[in-house]
This record gives C-alpha cells, structure tokens and sequence, in this order.
C-alpha cells in the first residue's frame, strides 16, 4: 500500500450488481452499498503488513460477502444480517487483520483461505 491508498476511502455504489475487488493494490478503508448485490474481495496478492488493519464496509438488502484471504490474515466479522459466517480461522498465529462490517437484510460471510 502506498501512503496516498493509506488515507483514502474506496466507495462502490449501485442499485443492482455485485462488487469484485481483485489485484494487488487496496484502499485501507472500502465501503460498497448496493440494494441487491454481492461483494467478492480476493486479497491474496496484496502485500499486507503484519501489523496493519484492512476496514471493508457492506451495505446491501440482499448479497453476501466472499473473501479470500492468505492463510495468516485474521478476519474479523461484525454488523447485522440474516445469515452466517463461515471462517476456518487463521491457519498460522499473528498476521494481519481484516474487518468486515456486513449490514443488510439476507446475506452471509463466506472467508476462503488460500
């Protein structure tokens, strides 16, 4: 992450259709809102610190969110939503840490590790 991407929201708006983020670049902070649609995050070539924190917001009445992660990143899940989390957990102790805030009517977290 460059210091500019260390201080800038990423903000995706739409009404219906999900949300892809791919690559090897990320904001510190993305929000998505969307009234029916999904999130699909892949981090798995973005080079975290192990200290730092990746903030990723969900608004939506339907869709869920699939994010796939390296095995030492620790997800962390909160907000409101009918349906569940699915999270192995890290394989490896320490590591970066990702929150994800889903809120929205149906819809659950789905955490691959790879």
């Amino acid at each position: 992450m460059t210091n500019k991407q260390q201080h800038e929201t990423d903000v995706h708006l739409s009404i219906v259709g999900g949300t892809r983020l791919t690559g090897t670049a990320v904001h510190r902070r993305t929000v998505t809102a969307a009234l029916i649609g999904g999130l699909h995050v892949d981090l798995t070539d973005v080079e975290l610190p192990l200290d730092d924190e990746l903030r990723i917001t969900k608004l939506s009445l339907m869709g869920g969110v699939h994010l796939k992660v390296r095995p030492d990143v620790r997800v962390r899940v909160s907000g409101l939503r009918l349906g569940g989390v699915s999270d192995e957990g890290p394989s490896t102790a320490g590591g970066p840490t990702v929150r994800v805030s889903a809120w929205g009517l149906l819809g659950g977290v789905h955490v691959e590790r790879a």
